[in-house]
């Protein structure tokens, strides 16, 4: 039915399904919201799981590519593709969004329709930015995710909501902006063309290489979030609700990842080789500095946050690295990154949907009172800390095997900074997970329902599979990473 319009099915399906939800109206309709929603997401996961079993890991170039004029007096076309990275970060979405829907079920009892509206039209945006091939596109449907995330932590979020909402708006309004006028120039240097394939293949000077791979930087750099542009995370992490910060430690962060990864890297090779000590240096500052300052936070979310930059730092490490196994490990920790925060923050949910406190000292002994959420939340502060078998583990040695390759005292710090995972992961799950009970508030927990129980526990699996048997994960990037180093190692001067 959908042959030959896959990737336009799983962008607007989404976003058709969250505009029927808010067609449903008010609270009173909030159970039809409700499963209208989950169909919407559930549908989608279906339509992304046959781009898997389609794609040929092979070949190489853009794959399920539809291309249509858009605007023509511009030649801006509304051209999609993906390879294998953009392929697994598709999966990650629907399958992120699909389990956000389902947490928020009875989470959320006001104005549910447009919180589960918002969740959908948000997935399908970030699709478009995975699958979009012209950079007009590219670029409507990356400033476009703000929106939706912006409503979901000013709406539904705590008491300092609307703070937390306009600093993360802001910041990543303005990085981002520098990013259109790179557009323009590039558009103007190749002469009436918007298309990212074009753009490979454009000379561009060293200097301008530059000041492009700047402004670019403006944009991705906030996303991630790097250090020191992270200071917006933290806020938006605490004030949202729980969906939000699963959403955006599980997808919306990789997408400055994936920008490097689709922009900066394959168009401006030189002047990303020129600012990769810098952005390296960057990298392992987070991965070590930011570790410690999770190491001191009472607060649950704010520590998951801040080990969120931890993580990422081994991503754009990798990607700065311009060696295979880097570049195949900074995207498999992209996806095991989204498994693994979004697992903890949903733990935190469920505990705060209890006890309507995040602060560790609030906690203690949850063991004896809820024997299978501990379980599942031990499980994923394991793999947080990167433990052999989890999903945590694969991309973090990969990462440091590629930096091996490429410079021991890099690898050196990557590696011995994983302390620092481990210490504050264990830290938190001691005090309020194990010992004796501590105070009559925790007495009174119940564990999870089957609810929680399912969404949990299809992280659980994914977390185990990845860690397990990562094959089916590494094969589809291996060409498409292959390509992406042929153009990022090969000069334009």
């Amino acid at each position: 039915m959908f042959s030959g319009y896959q990737l336009s099915t799983v962008i607007w399906l989404p976003i058709v399904a969250g505009v029927a939800v808010l067609f449903t109206g008010s609270d009173r309709n909030a159970h039809v919201a409700r499963w209208l929603a989950l169909a919407g997401a559930v549908g989608d996961l279906a339509v992304a799981l046959p781009l898997y079993a389609g794609f040929d890991p092979g070949a190489a170039g853009m794959q399920f590519v539809e291309l249509l004029p858009w605007i023509e007096s511009y030649n801006v076309n509304y051209h999609l593709g993906i390879d294998g990275i953009s392929l697994l970060m598709i999966l990650l979405n629907c399958f992120t969004t699909m389990l956000v829907v389902l947490a928020g079920w009875q989470v959320v009892g006001n104005r549910v329709a447009q919180y589960m509206a918002a969740f959908l039209i948000l997935s399908g945006i970030m699709n478009g930015v995975f699958c979009a091939q012209d950079a007009a596109l590219f670029y409507v449907f990356f400033e476009a995710t703000l929106i939706p995330m912006f409503i979901v932590i000013g709406v539904w979020g705590g008491p300092n909501r609307v703070y937390a909402a306009l600093k993360f708006f802001l910041y990543t309004l303005v990085g981002s902006l520098l990013t259109l006028v790179a557009f323009i120039y590039l558009y103007v240097a190749s002469e009436g063309s918007f298309a990212l394939a074009d753009y490979y293949r454009l000379p561009i000077p060293l200097g301008t290489q530059i000041l492009l791979f700047i402004a670019f930087f403006a944009a991705f750099a906030v996303k991630v979030p790097m250090f020191p542009v992270h200071t917006w995370l933290p806020d938006a992490h605490v004030e949202a609700p729980t969906g939000g910060s699963v959403v955006l430690a599980a997808v919306m962060l990789k997408l400055g990842a994936y920008g490097f990864i689709r922009l900066s890297l394959p168009i401006l090779p030189d002047a990303s080789h020129v600012a990769a000590p810098v952005v390296i240096g960057l990298s392992l500052i987070a991965v070590a500095y930011i570790g410690l300052v999770a190491l001191v936070q009472t607060d649950m979310k704010k520590l998951i946050a801040y080990s969120s930059i931890s993580h990422m730092g081994f991503v754009t490490l990798g990607i700065f690295l311009f060696n295979d196994h880097a570049m195949e490990g900074a995207v498999i920790q992209m996806v095991s990154h989204g498994f693994v925060s979004g697992a903890l923050f949903l733990c935190v949910g469920v505990l705060y949907d209890r006890m309507h406190s995040r602060l560790i000292a609030d906690y203690g002994g949850v063991v004896n009172r809820m024997p299978v959420f501990a379980a599942f939340f031990v499980l994923f502060a394991m793999a947080n800390s990167g433990l052999p078998g989890t999903s945590g583990f694969v991309g973090e040695f990969l990462v440091i095997l590629g930096t091996m390759e490429e410079n021991f005292w890099y690898a050196f710090a990557a590696a011995s900074t994983l302390l620092f995972g481990a210490a504050y992961t264990l830290w938190m799950i001691k005090r309020v997970v194990f010992g004796p009970v501590a105070n009559g508030r925790v007495a009174a927990l119940t564990d999870i329902t089957l609810r929680e129980g399912l969404v949990l526990g299809l992280l659980a699996i994914a977390v185990l599979a990845m860690g397990l048997y990562p094959q089916p994960f590494a094969a589809v990037l291996h060409t498409s990473v292959n390509e992406l180093l042929g153009l990022a190692n090969q000069s334009k001067l």
